[in-house]
């Protein structure tokens, strides 16, 4: 059976959203023609799918209708503007009852615990537990769809996928966050769980510069110069995604080594850092093309609503995220103080956001096509999001996976640990043999701490 579909529904928002016109911000543009990030959340469920269908997926239902109706521009579309808009692209929804949400009902016979496990597990199976958009209509495209798939008597999977022109993680936990906080109310828990609604006022992410039309001006002209290369010819290799955990005392480990070297004076030395720095020096090592590379490339994202001036609502829907860019000496990472040199390249890349965070914006779009000749890596997700609390009455999640880091080669999922003891998760697609040799890297690795 692997994964069959039970049902596909349609949801809307409840009450009736109002929708309308919404624009692209300039921190959307450069995702017009990306896809969605895809998330799958993990969690015990010792019933048969009579059980579900009779007695969660109606909770789950009626609260994703909830939910909805403060992100009714998830119902909606993105749309060309009309001919006197200026050329560009707008958020378009009816509002009333004709916008929704596809919610597939699925069923499962992969084993639950290795799914929801941290091991190696078929990027495959995976993402059948996640829904894909719908094809694109007339010009247009939908952002967004949700899936619940049943283990039965083991577990359920809820799995979403939101295209990342409609907004970056922030929101798009906040959006889930709401979900999951409706459908404990419908269980009988205190309204108050759920988040506050979403800040949808776009005019408050100034654009004076015209960012936003000189990206997609860049967009235009490079789709102009003919499609990318086609990729090397055969089949594309088994991958493979695993899960890899740096705890507290670990994470504080790597800090005292950077800090011991000289490093880290005067440099942004957190968390974060030192977990962004010991993935890169693992990453790098399996990468059998880096030793004859003379520079490495990192490329991660900073929110940016609380830089900004005036800053911008942590609840705002929509993306709210600058690149930052770290390049540092291949030697120096591939050799045995590896992390200091990561670290230091990564803190100073986001010690120089005092310098203003829209600094060099426009040439944003150019930096990061500029890179992908040179294989960086790339990071999604971030352990300020609290993806494992995300409770649709069923508790902590087990597991929770970032899918669509497959997508680029080299990028790695950050969340924080499952245990909520202050440690970092770090999610990691490869084929086969590179995550053999990565897990051994990793592991080796923290023995030397």
């Amino acid at each position: 059976m692997a994964t069959k579909v039970l049902d596909k529904l349609t949801v809307a928002a409840s009450p009736p959203a109002a929708g309308g016109v919404l624009p692209l911000t300039f921190f959307d543009v450069p995702w017009l023609f990306t896809g969605p990030v895809e998330r799958v959340f993990f969690y015990p469920y010792p019933h048969p799918v009579d059980h579900f269908t009779a007695h969660l997926q109606p909770s789950l239902v009626s609260s994703l209708s909830a939910a909805l109706h403060g992100f009714y521009p998830l119902l909606g579309r993105v749309r060309p503007c009309p001919p006197d808009g200026g050329g560009g692209y707008e958020f378009w929804s009816t509002g009333g009852d004709e916008d929704r949400v596809e919610l597939t009902v699925a069923e499962s016979s992969y084993d639950f615990d290795e799914l929801s496990g941290g091991g190696p597990r078929d990027v495959g199976r995976l993402y059948s537990l996640v829904p894909q958009l719908p094809r694109p209509e007339d010009a247009s495209f939908a952002l967004a769809a949700v899936q619940v798939t049943i283990f039965p008597s083991r577990g359920i999977a809820v799995g979403v996928s939101i295209h990342h022109v409609a907004c970056d993680d922030s929101s798009f936990m906040h959006f889930v966050k709401t979900w999951a906080g409706h459908c404990r109310v419908a269980a009988g828990a205190d309204a108050a769980t759920v988040p506050p609604a979403p800040f949808l006022d776009r005019g408050v992410v100034a654009d004076p510069d015209g960012l936003a039309a000189k990206t997609l001006d860049q967009i235009r002209q490079l789709a102009a110069g003919g499609p990318p290369p086609p990729p090397p010819s055969g089949p594309p290799p088994k991958l493979v995604m695993a899960s890899f955990t740096l705890t507290r005392d670990c994470i504080d480990k790597l800090k005292q080594r950077v800090t011991a070297s000289g490093g880290g004076g005067g440099v942004h030395c957190s968390a974060f850092t030192v977990a962004c720095a010991y993935a890169w020096t693992c990453l790098v090592r399996v990468d059998a093309s880096a030793a004859g590379r003379e520079r490495a490339h990192l490329l991660f994202s900073v929110e940016c609503r609380r830089r900004l001036t005036p800053p911008v609502p942590q609840e705002y829907l929509g993306n709210c995220l600058r690149p930052c860019f770290v390049e540092v000496d291949m030697g120096g990472l591939l050799g045995a103080d590896g992390v200091v040199t990561a670290a230091v390249g990564i803190g100073a890349s986001i010690r120089g956001l005092d310098d203003g965070v829209l600094d060099g914006a426009d040439g944003w779009f150019h930096k990061i096509l500029s890179m992908m000749s040179h294989r960086p890596m790339s990071v999604g997700g971030s352990p300020r999001y609290g993806v494992y609390d995300t409770d649709f009455g069923l508790g902590r999640p087990r597991k929770v996976e970032l899918l669509s880091i497959d997508k680029t080669p080299g990028t790695v999922s950050m969340a924080e640990g499952r245990d909520g003891q202050g440690g970092i998760e770090i999610g990691v697609a490869l084929p086969e043999a590179e995550m053999d040799q990565f897990t051994s890297c990793f592991s080796d690795g923290l023995k030397q701490l």
